[in-house]
């Protein structure tokens, strides 16, 4: 009897029970994964919700707002200078700055900004770029450039043509002169305060929605 049910194993005259098994625990395993990790991502997004914000900062009274600039790539403020147009995007340092202890340095405190600052004329279709560093207490200028006017789609671009030397073969006497061209238009260290809280406001919204959009995804909902 026992060779007879072997046999019928065997020849597939009925289901192998192991199998059902196995299918029904990774089905389990699969769902305990999901919701471990959907509680996680609320447990995170209720925290970084609970943060507090930095206090409200205002840009240089000569500069304005760009409306939905914390949900885009692009310039987040403008001015008029004569018959200029300036506009001005940031970004954070790539890699945080180590001590000699290894530690971050002012606990991850954002003291450090990448600052491009884009100055077009009417009826020109160049623009001078500015790629700038920025601290608290100074700006200095990294590279200076003639691109393409900027478009809405944000400030990264890669030009196809020669856009100038780099800045630090110019002579001491142009560099001067570049940094006091965009300091007359009110590019220096005091867009620092308003820059560095924005830029912590849009670290805040975009790590809020990371976790809702990510919790959306893994319960399938599309426009989470």
């Amino acid at each position: 009897m026992l060779r007879r049910a072997i046999a019928a194993v065997a020849g597939g005259g009925v289901t192998q029970p192991w199998r059902m098994t196995s299918r029904r625990h990774s089905s389990v395993v699969s769902s305990a994964v999901n919701n471990m990790l959907l509680r996680s991502l609320k447990d995170h997004y209720v925290e970084v919700s609970k943060m507090t914000p930095p206090p409200k900062v205002s840009p240089p009274a000569d500069f304005t707002i760009l409306k939905g600039a914390l949900d885009s790539n692009g310039p987040v403020l403008k001015r008029s200078y004569n018959n200029e147009e300036i506009s001005i995007s940031v970004m954070r340092l790539a890699n945080i700055v180590e001590d000699e202890d290894g530690n971050d340095d002012d606990e991850g405190e954002i003291n450090q900004l990448f600052v491009h600052v884009d100055v077009s004329k009417p009826g020109m279709s160049n623009s001078l770029h500015f790629l700038c560093g920025l601290y608290p207490d100074a700006l200095g200028i990294h590279s200076v450039a003639l691109r393409p006017k900027s478009s809405e789609e944000g400030f990264l671009m890669v030009p196809n043509n020669y856009t100038g030397p780099l800045f630090e073969n110019l002579d001491e006497e142009t560099r001067d002169a570049f940094h006091s061209f965009i300091e007359e238009r009110g590019i220096n260290e005091s867009l620092f305060p308003f820059l560095q809280a924005w830029l912590y406001v849009k670290d805040h919204r975009n790590l809020m929605r990371w976790f809702k959009s990510a919790g959306g995804f893994i319960n399938g909902q599309q426009n989470a």
